[in-house]
């Protein structure tokens, strides 16, 4: 049987009042908010969030009195057809992560899915995102971009992964932790010597700050800093033309590293050795995941059937 979400067999006509509002919040100043999701935050009949803590604090601030309904990775799958149904039954649910926009490397992918499938009213409030903020802050040339989120563990695996990304004509941005920005930095000016980086941090907030370099030298700077504080966006400036007939010369010599490999295979190979590392299912799954382009509960469902052999 497939691993999809369904409503089974009590098809409803959608009530003309329910509606499924994807929220975009402030990545780090409240005054980002929008009078807009505050309005749908007031009028919703239930808010579903990644983490009821950081939101419940968003709602003091408005001053917003409201139970929530934790809808984190863990979860969100498993609730995805009640909050469906609640919405065909005329409900309107709110829906927001923890920062910026949701099913952007935050949950909400699989809820709006299945709410598009079965005809549930489904809109977005507009709200700001860390991503693009970091693209247009950063001063790299912005006509086309390609969005990674986060990059593999292992420094062989970011390696690889950055061989595979550097084709692409546009800027690549990167989401990354404090305690593995330095590492991050260094398959970076490993892959793309000649390229310029922004490393953006604290986004909106009171330090926030734009470090620019040409790569090495900005792996350099933050080797020399020691730990930066704070979540990340690094932003690396698209290839010039010279580089891009030289990485397809490369690829016509057959020089692509593990371009014929099976993907499924791949991914199996890397689910076992994280596994074999300690690394809790749940993040592994979300991890890699964001890494093969592929549904979490997908690579969930494999890594536990790697598991339990």
């Amino acid at each position: 049987m497939p691993n999809t979400l369904c409503l089974g067999d009590r098809a409803k006509r959608p009530d003309s009042s329910g509606l499924l509002s994807l929220v975009g919040t402030p990545i780090g100043n409240l005054g980002d908010l929008s009078p807009r999701a505050a309005e749908t935050f007031r009028t919703a009949d239930l808010i579903c969030c990644e983490d009821t803590r950081v939101t419940s604090k968003l709602l003091a601030h408005l001053g917003i009195s409201k139970s929530l309904m934790r809808c984190d990775d863990n979860v969100i799958a498993q609730r995805a057809p009640e909050l469906v149904e609640r919405v065909l039954a005329g409900e309107r649910i709110a829906f927001a992560s923890d920062a910026g926009m949701p099913s952007v490397s935050d949950p909400g992918q699989v809820l709006v899915e299945l709410a598009r499938r079965e005809g549930a009213p489904v809109e977005v409030i507009p709200g700001p995102s860390a991503c693009v903020t970091a693209l247009v802050l950063s001063g790299i040339p912005s006509d086309q971009f390609f969005f990674e989120g986060f990059l593999p563990r292992k420094h062989g695996e970011r390696v690889r992964r950055l061989q595979r990304l550097a084709s692409i004509p546009g800027a690549l941005i990167f989401y990354e932790s404090p305690y593995r920005a330095e590492a991050s930095l260094k398959a970076i000016a490993e892959v793309f010597p000649q390229r310029m980086l922004a490393l953006c941090r604290e986004l909106t907030k009171l330090h926030e700050e734009v470090l620019r370099a040409p790569a090495p030298e900005l792996h350099e700077q933050v080797v020399a800093r020691g730990e930066l504080k704070g979540e990340m966006v690094i932003v690396v400036a698209p290839p010039t033309q010279e580089e891009l007939e030289r990485h397809e010369a490369a690829l016509a010599a057959g020089s692509q590293v593990d371009a014929a490999a099976d993907p499924d295979e791949l991914l199996r190979s890397d689910i076992a050795e994280a596994l074999a590392a300690g690394e809790p299912a749940n993040a592994l799954a979300k991890r890699l995941a964001q890494k093969y382009s592929r549904k979490k509960r997908d690579v969930y469902a494999k890594v536990l059937e790697l598991q339990q052999q």
